[in-house]
């Protein structure tokens, strides 16, 4: 008992206003897990990520809220589940007014509060937001920022990125000399040298992310302020690429996440528990010693490191993108309960196309809830021959309402279990656990009345560059 009294003090916030640390926030746009060198990736290059990680915490099983870019980032800013945020639970949406948001919560208590390149969004701000951006000013980059810091106000800096977000320069990665052949391509895509090349393009970016961060690194140690820091590196959902973003797979939910902060959390840990990037925003209030706000479902990253642990993950997606049969504006709404040896996957209307519906086109509208890409174009035009067949049928095609993964013995979350008689007392389980999960946490599609995400408006354009 001593000891843990010990650790969870050790995982405590400051004591006093004065000793209110920094913080840097730093997220890629599309980057997933486990695509760093921390994570025991060893053709990718992450050296400041894996700094991060070795001066600090390392999260092995952090997830996002939705795998797909606003609803993401709006659940980081305001630690809700964003299932919560009406119009905000999809992409290209409006974030509603009256939200309470962790960067303007502390600019509030007196930090200087700042962005840099993609933070909110994509989408709109709705009536109420004016003159308020919901992750703070924006300035040409961390040095302009710190340049018109206040003397003596601590600062919360959202370091954004556009990478690897698609489309990538085609060739970049053998042009910067990654090796295709190490790379360790997931068992649902062909081992094709276009889709080896795809993904050593994606890498380049990531690479690029992680130069940015370093950079901001080192200009924190040459002003003397990097163990005065809150540093966290992420991402807002996996990799552009079929059966990745969009979807409730590890492949398009886990993210890298690591945290230093030298004063609080101890060098060389690894987290094995259950985290959600709902949990930044209080984490970072209760570091600033403020009380979160606004019915946050996120908990505290020092109180679990300190003991308080999850032991499985919530997440789900609303409409990613207008893909479905045109002029409808209807997505794919799904939800997922992940635990250490389980996944259990809702889709709640099977009916519907979980990447879109197809148009005839490798462009466009087709499948266009995944990004468009070498990787998706082999897979279309060989899901006829047999090298293709069952990459499209995995990526693609139609699924059933409930679909259950044994991680133990399927990692890779490919033989659908639910329609198998010896899990059917498991599938019953985890269903039941996920339907009180979402009910505790507020969610439309489990208390009623999800047929609303269906209807808000779509701000975006369906193809075109980073967004």
């Amino acid at each position: 008992m001593r000891a843990f009294l010990a650790l969870a003090l050790a995982f405590a916030g400051p004591s006093s206003a004065d000793e209110r640390p920094n913080v840097l926030f730093c997220i890629a746009d599309d980057w997933g897990w486990p695509h760093a060198g921390a994570y025991g990736d060893a053709v990718v290059a992450t050296p400041a990520f894996d700094r991060i990680a070795a001066e600090g915490v390392l999260f092995e099983r952090a997830f996002v809220s939705s795998p797909s870019c606003t609803p993401s980032r709006n659940a980081i800013l305001t630690g809700q589940y964003h299932w919560r945020l009406r119009e905000g639970a999809n992409l290209h949406s409006e974030l509603p007014a009256g939200l309470s948001v962790f960067p303007l919560l502390l600019e509030d208590a007196g930090y200087h509060v700042g962005r840099w390149r993609k933070s909110y969004g994509p989408g709109r701000l709705a009536p109420g937001w004016e003159g308020r951006h919901p992750a703070g000013k924006r300035y040409e980059g961390f040095e302009a920022f710190l340049e018109a810091r206040p003397e003596g106000a601590p600062f919360c800096f959202w370091l954004g990125s556009s990478d690897p977000h698609r489309p990538y320069e085609l060739g970049s990665g053998a042009a910067a000399g990654i090796d295709l052949d190490a790379i360790d391509l997931p068992p649902f895509w062909p081992d094709a040298p276009e889709v080896r090349g795809d993904v050593a393009d994606y890498y380049v970016e990531v690479q690029r992310f992680d130069a940015d961060v370093a950079a901001a690194l080192a200009k924190l140690e040459e002003l003397g302020e990097l163990d005065d820091t809150i540093v966290i590196v992420t991402g807002d959902h996996g990799m552009p690429f079929p059966r990745c973003k969009s979807n409730l797979y590890d492949t398009g939910v886990r993210v890298p996440l690591a945290i230093r902060w030298p004063q609080r959390v101890p060098a060389g840990r690894k987290h094995a528990g259950f985290v959600s990037l709902v949990d930044v925003a209080p984490t970072l209030l209760e570091a600033a010693e403020l009380e979160s706000t606004g019915g946050m479902d996120g908990r505290s990253l020092f109180a679990q490191l300190g003991g308080a642990t999850r032991d499985h993950a919530i997440y789900g997606m609303e409409r990613h993108t207008p893909a479905q049969a045109s002029p409808s504006m209807v997505g794919y709404p799904c939800r997922a309960l992940r635990t250490d040896r389980w996944l259990y996957v809702r889709n709640y209307h099977p009916e519907r196309w979980p990447a879109g519906v197809p148009t005839g086109s490798t462009r466009g509208r087709n499948y266009s809830d995944c990004d468009d890409g070498p990787t998706k174009r082999w897979i279309l035009d060989h899901k006829d021959d047999p090298a293709g067949r069952e990459a499209y049928a995995l990526c693609f095609a139609r699924r059933p309402a409930e679909e259950l993964y044994d991680l133990t013995a399927d990692p890779a979350q490919l033989v659908n279990l639910a329609g198998d008689a010896r899990h059917d007392a498991t599938r019953k389980e985890l269903a039941e656990k996920l339907t009180a999960e979402l009910e505790a946490a507020g969610d439309p599609r489990a208390t009623g009345g999800g047929e609303a995400f269906d209807s808000y408006p779509y701000f975006g354009r369906l193809a075109g560059s980073k967004r």
